[in-house]
């Protein structure tokens, strides 16, 4: 399984963002990257200083979301509605989109993720699928 480093990840977004900004060729998961990174303007000067993107660290005391970790759960959320893994999460996310529009349906999963493997890392355990989507149908209920 491909486990890319902190800077890799990084590098991969401001290179994606970059070759979007230049209308050159995207491949693979470039594609879903660029459009992400595209939704989120507040991303798009650290995007564009790849060095500033690799060496700045963003702390929970900093009070700031790391972008990366942001542009990298959407990129994920991509991926499992894609595949509809874990089982249901398609479905689930196809419920908010119903209600809100596709960003903001993500946004809405983006944060039911992050408190799954919160809790998981807390947990020192796996992350618990079930109760991942089992969230993400319970937000979808009450919007």
């Amino acid at each position: 399984m491909f486990n890319p480093s902190r800077d890799q990840v990084r590098r991969f977004f401001c290179d994606a963002w970059k070759k979007h900004q230049e209308r050159l060729p995207l491949v693979g998961a470039e594609v879903t990257a660029a459009d992400i990174a595209a939704r989120h303007p507040e991303y798009h000067a650290l995007l564009n200083d790849p060095e500033q993107a690799v060496e700045h660290d963003w702390t929970p005391e900093s009070g700031q979301m790391n972008p990366f970790l942001h542009l990298s759960l959407h990129l994920a959320i991509h991926e499992q509605v894609s595949i509809d893994q874990p089982p249901g999460i398609r479905a689930a996310f196809e419920a908010l989109r119903a209600r809100l529009d596709p960003h903001a349906a993500e946004h809405v999963i983006l944060e039911c993720l992050g408190e799954t493997i919160w809790r998981a890392q807390r947990q020192g355990g796996q992350m618990d699928a079930l109760a991942y989507v089992d969230a993400v149908r319970r937000k979808a209920s009450l919007i």
